[in-house]
């Protein structure tokens, strides 16, 4: 494969996964998890770790292969066609409303407590958060992945400092009873902490902005699910046995984590850490959906008026004023309704599971057979099959996407077709 136009080196391809996945669950979900299956929750956290890397090697073998701005759209679109990359685009694109303000009140929720102000300092601190990462990702993804690599390392320091200097305190005792709620809590952790592993397809809108997606892709995931899987069991390990039952209680657990290591008062660094991770997470999820969205206006699963920005190296503006726009009419929403950000979590979740679910059956079905790539396509297919069942009614959401997906180009058929858009850049086949 030849270069691509696009500028992502690995080393800022590794930190747009790093911050995609190593989300604001690190700094929220551990005391969701906790409360819903006690010490047990670790095995939830476990088995997500394990169920990633099949699930993040065929993500990445996908966009080596087809390195497309549509990312698991494309490839739903090559494997099942229109429809099935309607729905999968949809779903998507649409699962930044809910997502989004979640994301950025957990980061506001640590600047609140840091500063004493409560509500209002929380909904203004997502607010900003929500205009810092539309404007960096407007400048295109020479800033916003330089600044993500930035991020990357702070964050990945301030999580290993924190917990070196907490596990001190740590006690076997806090790890009994193992299952207070019994086994089956386990299930329900898990549904909760998805939202931590979700990511793994977010950079795939992003494959072609590497400048080998061939080679760069495939080492960027492999070595952010090494980093991702190590920091996420080492932050609830600690936050489990070293806070005990104050973990499941603890409405800023990594906070609690780093006053024990730290001492005194660690409210600021801890509102720092917070900020840190959501401009990460927020950062990467929002230059994958602008690409994707130019894409999906390209291919008219919506209004061609979003298609500028969908070739690589150009900046896809409407796209992301769009999702920017939805993200503030939803953080507005929430701030109206009092609404709490565990809902949001799972509606999101719920539309990430239907994401993977397609992605993975699109790769059985594209890439070549007897292959490693394969392999991990069917192993990380039984690992969807448990999250789907895990999410339960939350799937309602991507349902009503699908529904409103399919409405809208059953609507659009009925009007004089446009001649078909060209794809500039890669030509796209099932070699």
């Amino acid at each position: 494969m030849t270069n691509s136009s696009g500028h992502l080196t690995f080393g800022q391809g590794t930190a747009m996964y790093v911050g995609a996945v190593l989300g604001t669950g690190v700094i929220a979900l551990p005391a969701l998890a906790a409360e819903a299956a006690g010490p047990a929750s670790l095995l939830a956290w476990l088995a997500l770790v394990v169920m990633s890397a099949p699930l993040a090697a065929t993500f990445a073998a996908l966009g080596a292969r087809y390195p497309d701005a549509g990312g698991v759209s494309t490839y739903a679109r090559l494997a099942f066609g229109d429809r099935a990359a309607a729905v999968v685009g949809w779903c998507f694109y649409f699962a930044i409303p809910p997502g989004a303000p979640a994301a950025a009140l957990f980061g506001g929720a640590y600047v609140a407590a840091a500063t004493g102000g409560g509500a209002t300092t929380a909904f203004a601190t997502a607010a900003a958060l929500i205009a810092v990462v539309t404007a960096t990702n407007m400048a295109g993804l020479r800033v916003s992945g330089r600044l993500q690599l930035i991020l990357a390392a702070l964050l990945v320091t301030l999580l290993l400092v924190s917990v070196a200097l907490s596990l001190p305190d740590a006690r076997w005792d806090n790890l009994t009873p193992f299952a207070p709620h019994g086994w089956t809590a386990i299930g329900s952790a898990a549904a909760l902490l998805v939202w931590s592993f979700a990511g793994w397809e977010a950079i795939t809108h992003l494959a072609a902005e590497f400048r080998r997606p061939d080679r760069d892709l495939p080492r960027a995931t492999a070595a952010a699910v090494c980093v991702v899987g190590v920091l996420y069991l080492l932050v609830a390990f600690a936050i489990i046995t070293v806070l005990g039952p104050a973990a499941s209680t603890a409405d800023a657990p990594l906070g609690e984590l780093m006053a024990r290591g730290l001492g005194g008062n660690a409210r600021w660094p801890a509102a720092a850490a917070a900020v840190l991770l959501t401009l990460g997470t927020m950062n990467a999820y929002y230059a994958g959906v602008a690409k994707l969205g130019a894409a999906l206006g390209r291919d008219g699963a919506l209004p061609s008026w979003l298609a500028r920005g969908s070739v690589a190296g150009q900046v896809p503006r409407r796209s992301l004023a769009t999702a920017s726009a939805t993200s503030f009419a939803a953080l507005a929403t929430v701030a109206l309704t009092g609404l709490g950000p565990e809902p949001l979590v799972l509606l999101t979740t719920g539309s990430f599971v239907t994401v993977y679910a397609i992605g993975v059956a699109s790769a059985i079905r594209l890439l070549p057979r007897r292959t490693l790539a394969r392999a991990s396509a069917f192993a990380a297919l039984t690992a969807v099959a448990a999250l789907l069942l895990m999410t339960g009614r939350y799937l309602i959401w991507p349902a009503a996407i699908t529904a409103a997906a399919l409405t809208y180009r059953h609507l659009k058929s009925r009007r004089p077709s446009p001649p078909p858009p060209k794809h500039t850049g890669k030509q796209l086949t099932r070699s």
